[in-house]
């Protein structure tokens, strides 16, 4: 399929050089940028743009799809990051695929509406039978580039974790699961529509062998690797308490550091965490309405 987008009023081509071009065709095939120039001709569908500004899409680095649904409920929305979840985990715990399915395709459209055109998605609980392959099948009837991550928590409020009981799982079906939905749906082609990665939760909701484990089998499988880190200062006193040390030296210990791992957040890095980071060029996903509220 070849697209014309013609007489752009200005292209913004996010180029090493930044240039902006003015009165210019786009043609697109199969999906990729075939040519730029003046007056391109083409057999393909048309887009007069004269009046429009052509940019990049936008690439969402990290979300939560399936909170689309409780972003307005009442009651934990002015509470600290550990009560807004502590307020939600039972809400979220009669989730079903239906669910899922839907606030994806939901949160998803929102995201198209406002130029975004590649997401990644960090679901990380599965209850009534929901699966990874419901976010899937939303993203695609959307039509997004779509990045999820086979998310686990493995730590209930039992063993001293966040999470309920009911919504946390075994560690062994969460390696065995994320292996399947590698398997049956990572695409890892140029131009890939569909890619998966690996992302338990948080330090507060895994194991410290899961972690390991998790990131054992991305590195085995070449896929990504994402988590929340060094979200609050409650994320920052747990790992102090728990762990002995800081998020960023958590993560370096367990191999959470290179150019194939994102964290999330990071509001709460010092200076030694950022050179780390930067050393290892390991990738933060800035979340900036969440992290000016935490």
């Amino acid at each position: 399929m070849e697209y014309l987008i013609r007489n752009a009023h200005t292209i913004l081509t996010m180029d090493d050089d930044s240039r902006e071009l003015s009165s210019i065709d786009i043609r697109i095939a199969d999906g990729v940028i075939a040519e730029i120039g003046p007056d391109l001709s083409s057999g393909a569908e048309v887009i007069e743009a004269s009046r429009a500004v052509v940019t990049p899409g936008l690439v969402n680095t990290h979300h939560h799809l399936y909170q689309t649904l409780t972003r307005a409920v009442p009651g934990g929305q002015d509470a600290l990051l550990f009560g807004w979840l502590q307020t939600l985990y039972p809400i979220w715990s009669r989730f079903g695929p239906d669910e899922m399915r839907v606030s994806a395709m939901v949160g998803l459209a929102e995201l198209a509406l406002s130029g975004c055109t590649m997401s990644s998605d960090h679901l990380y609980l599965y209850p009534n039978g929901a699966r990874l392959e419901d976010t899937i099948d939303g993203a695609r009837e959307v039509g997004l580039r779509f990045h999820p991550t086979r998310g686990a928590m493995s730590i209930g409020e039992s063993d001293g974790g966040l999470p309920p009981d009911g919504l946390v799982e075994r560690e062994s079906a969460i390696l065995e699961d994320c292996i399947r939905v590698i398997d049956a749906f990572h695409d890892p082609s140029e131009g890939s529509m569909l890619r998966v990665g690996v992302a338990p939760c948080s330090p507060f909701s895994v194991s410290r062998e899961l972690i390991w484990d998790a990131a054992v089998l991305a590195r085995d499988k070449g896929v990504m690797m994402h988590t929340h880190l060094a979200e609050n200062d409650e994320d920052i006193a747990y790992s102090q308490a728990q762990f002995g040390c800081r998020p960023g030296q958590y993560a370096e210990e367990l191999g959470w550091v290179g150019d194939d791992v994102w964290h999330a957040h990071c509001v709460k890095l010092d200076g030694a965490e950022i050179e780390l980071f930067a050393h290892t060029r390991t990738g933060v996903a800035h979340c900036p309405c969440s992290n000016c509220r935490l």
